[in-house]
């Protein structure tokens, strides 16, 4: 069994070997048939790349032969248009040699001509200043006299002129002013009715009898004390029949003090505790009435939006009175003028409406808070939130340049509401005193013969020497008199400034 063994090994040997020399053979002429194939390739491409090499180079042979060609024929292009360009600037050099010839010689004529100008303009010279010698002889005065005669009539004459066209622009300006203020004035006025005689501020109290003066001082002044006490007024009982005086800054405490001691006196009971129940009671009424007060005053000018405290402050100027004049009813007034003024130009009606209701309402604090009324009006407004534009016409209602349109126009209609005939009292130790400076006024200047202050204060007439004032300077004068009084018075309104130049002739017939 062995050996059977070895034998099929030694056959799968020799036959393994067999098959390896087999295969060994068969590679090698595979290859070589492989190698004999690839050189014949070889051999055809060599060929194939000769033949291209032959006809590349026999193309790039033709085409640097059509390119010699064809820069040969551009280059005799170029040469025949270098020639070209050759006779042109020759014939430019040409031109510009006859120019500049033709130069030459006109300078030498410009230049003979500028040498007989020179000549003649030193004869000229020569001429003009034995003429100015010659007038000076004649006139006896110089060149520089001569002239600063005639620069000062050219400038009185121009000022006449400028004096002229001043006073038509000024007179048309005026026209046309006055036309339209009339007629926005005109329809403001007559949509606001009001009534012109206004009430006065009450500061006695009437009594039944002088009996009743002692009854108010009280045992030892304890009920003239206890008054005074709860009130905060001053009780004056003097010699004037059947009345007392109160006496007190705050129109409020005032009217309170009134309406106590008027219900006092009615019920006859006068003792401290019962002084007290009834200021008590007047007080509340009082303050109910000022506050229903400013709701109406806001409800008659259609004004919205205000803080109660601000109603509560219009209010307390029903108590309030300025020349006679009660501000609560003033203030409504310049409100609705205001908004019919402000709708006629065009602004803004709610601001001028309301800036014309409260342009007083510091008044209601003037007693309280040092400062003029209108500053302190315009802070109280913005205390209590009100827009800028209306706290601006407020505390500007008395300024000469007021910020805004509505300002100017608030302005306007407390001027109207406050010019108007009765609207205001005066004394008349301060209407003398104001007629008196008025005329003194138009009196300072220079060439004013007379002056009257007429219509209670709100003209002045001027008459000036007509010798020494002309037309124009009438007309200067009015116009600086005016200025003069807005700068120096304090008046209400506006005051009219009338300069009348008169000439008058007389003969005798003898």
């Amino acid at each position: 069994m062995t050996s059977a063994v070895v034998v099929a090994i030694v056959a799968v040997l020799i036959g393994l070997v067999a098959g390896a020399a087999v295969g060994f053979f068969s590679r090698r002429i595979l290859s070589r048939k492989r190698f004999a194939a690839a050189q014949a390739d070889a051999s055809r491409i060599l060929e194939e790349a000769a033949e291209q090499k032959r006809s590349i180079v026999i193309e790039a042979k033709e085409a640097a032969l059509s390119i010699r060609a064809a820069s040969e024929g551009e280059l005799r292009e170029s040469r025949s248009e270098i020639k070209r360009m050759e006779r042109r600037l020759s014939n430019r050099e040409e031109k510009l040699d006859r120019r500049s010839s033709n130069l030459d010689r006109r300078e030498r004529q410009v230049a003979g001509h500028e040498s007989a100008n020179r000549q003649r303009e030193t004869e000229l010279e020569d001429f003009k200043r034995k003429e100015i010698e010659l007038l000076e002889n004649l006139s006896s005065l110089s060149a520089e006299e001569a002239e600063a005669r005639v620069l000062q009539r050219a400038e009185e004459d121009m000022q006449h002129e400028i004096q002229i066209r001043y006073r038509d622009h000024e007179d048309r300006a005026k026209e046309e002013a006055e036309d339209r203020a009339r007629n926005v004035v005109a329809q403001a006025v007559q949509r606001l009715a009001s009534e012109v005689v206004s009430e006065i501020t009450v500061t006695t109290v009437p009594l039944p009898s002088d009996d009743m003066k002692g009854r108010l001082i009280g045992r030892e002044g304890r009920n003239i004390r206890a008054i005074e006490r709860a009130t905060g007024v001053d009780l004056i009982i003097g010699d004037t029949p059947e009345a007392v005086t109160l006496s007190c800054f705050d129109p409020v405490r005032r009217e309170i003090a009134r309406a106590a001691l008027t219900r006092l006196v009615s019920d006859g009971r006068i003792h401290p505790a019962r002084i007290e129940e009834t200021v008590a009671r007047s007080e509340k009424e009082i303050w109910d009435t000022i506050w229903k007060s400013g709701e109406a005053a806001v409800f008659e000018t259609g004004v919205r939006g205000l803080h109660p405290e601000v109603v509560r402050l219009l209010g307390r100027l029903k108590y309030r009175f300025s020349y006679g004049e009660n501000v609560l009813l003033h203030s409504i007034e310049v409100g609705n003028l205001a908004a019919m003024m402000a709708a006629e130009i065009g602004a803004n009606v709610k601001i001028a409406k309301m800036g014309g209701l409260l342009h007083d309402i510091g008044k209601a604090l003037s007693h309280e808070v040092e400062g003029p009324h209108a500053e302190i009006g315009a802070a109280a407004a913005a205390k209590y939130n009100v827009s800028k534009a209306v706290c601006a016409c407020i505390g500007e209602h008395h300024d000469d340049n007021p910020s805004s349109v509505e300002g100017f126009i608030v302005a306007a209609a407390d001027a109207i509401s406050a010019a108007r005939p009765g609207a205001r009292r005066d004394t008349v130790e301060h209407y003398v005193k104001r007629l008196e400076a008025l005329e003194e006024v138009a009196r300072s200047f220079d060439g004013v013969e007379k002056c009257y202050a007429i219509q209670a204060g709100r003209e002045v007439r001027v008459m000036v020497r007509p010798e020494k004032i002309d037309d124009l300077m009438a007309t200067r004068m009015a116009r600086d008199i005016a200025k003069k009084v807005e700068e120096t018075l304090v008046y209400p309104g506006q005051i009219k400034v009338t300069v009348i130049r008169e000439s008058r002739k007389v003969e005798y017939a003898r």
